[in-house]
């Protein structure tokens, strides 16, 4: 890749402070992979693996990050099943404060330049009405597939922490820490989530050493049989006393239980103990996706924000 910058932890964290500005005022206008919870998530699980392929930019005014893209380039995925999965097309995770919304051409032009002649996608968020001129007006295009009945694009969803239901689980089932639980189950119940995943010992050490990280903030739920049933991790931003849920799974063999609702408000009630007094949670949106959203929903939470997704293809 020449001499690219790539990106770092201490990256992140400049990051995740303009997450918390932009947060604080605009916050319809923060990207789906640029939450303060999001950037901890993504940056922990794949840096290991996956950081040789991430080149960014960053933009400052004033001595503050004002503006930052994060390319993610083409790679070979290896998955817990044996199976690898070829990137072929270079995708930009990105952020500006609306105060600097005109660096989103010097966002544009840096990623296209460092992707090259690749597909390239983008996800702007929909209510950031001049970023998608500006990237039309680069021959971006909206991308039908990812638009789709099961299309990949994403919902953050809001709710307030005033009054929160009582969890209840099964019988026999009972809610633990990743600090209680140890990092082998912790690790094991996000992969009988999500597999087949990439997720390994090496990811999970990642995301622990951010510094967002709190495993009495990882909640899981046990199922009778010491199986981790379900598992969610909660991103605490003191600056907006604000939690996000990243991510939140169960283990096939457990759902239909009630342990995603139960678990989600357990975890509502800590992040409350642990001073936020709001919540929020991305799903995928479109109509081919309820389950996730009809969780979310019946605990409450409301859409807020939705991307707009984008591609480029070579030319």
């Amino acid at each position: 890749m020449g001499n690219v910058e790539l990106l770092t932890a201490a990256d992140v964290e400049l990051m995740q402070g303009l997450a918390q500005r932009v947060t604080a005022t605009h916050p319809d206008l923060v990207n789906s992979d640029a939450s303060y919870g999001e950037l901890a998530w993504n940056w922990g699980r794949g840096h290991a693996a996956d950081g040789a392929h991430w080149p960014r930019r960053l933009w400052f005014s004033g001595g503050e990050l004002v503006a930052w893209g994060w390319a993610q380039l083409p790679r070979r995925v290896r998955r817990n099943d044996g199976s690898v999965k070829d990137v072929t097309g270079a995708y930009l995770a990105c952020q500006v404060h609306p105060e600097h919304a005109r660096l989103v051409d010097d966002v544009i032009t840096w990623f296209d330049a460092t992707a090259g002649n690749i597909e390239r996608t983008v996800l702007p968020g929909a209510a950031d009405e001049f970023a998608s001129k500006r990237w039309a007006a680069h021959g971006y295009e909206t991308d039908p597939a990812a638009l789709g009945d099961t299309g990949s694009w994403t919902q953050l969803n809001e709710r307030d922490l005033i009054e929160i239901e009582e969890p209840v689980l099964p019988k026999g089932f009972r809610f633990r820490t990743a600090d209680e639980a140890g990092p082998a189950a912790a690790v094991q119940a996000h992969v009988d989530a999500w597999a087949p995943s990439s997720y390994t010992a090496s990811s999970y050490e990642g995301v622990r050493r951010t510094p967002a990280y709190r495993g009495d903030l990882h909640v899981l739920v046990e199922a009778p049989d010491a199986t981790m049933a379900a598992s969610a991790i909660l991103w605490l931003d003191e600056v907006n006393e604000t939690v996000e849920f990243e991510p939140v799974g169960t283990h096939p063999g457990h759902r239909r239980l009630g342990l995603g609702r139960a678990m989600l408000l357990h975890g509502m009630h800590r992040a409350r103990a642990a001073g936020a007094r709001h919540a929020t949670v991305a799903c995928l949106g479109a109509p081919g996706h309820p389950k996730a959203r009809g969780l979310y929903y019946g605990v409450g939470f409301r859409e807020i924000s939705r991307d707009a997704p984008l591609i480029k293809t070579p030319s």
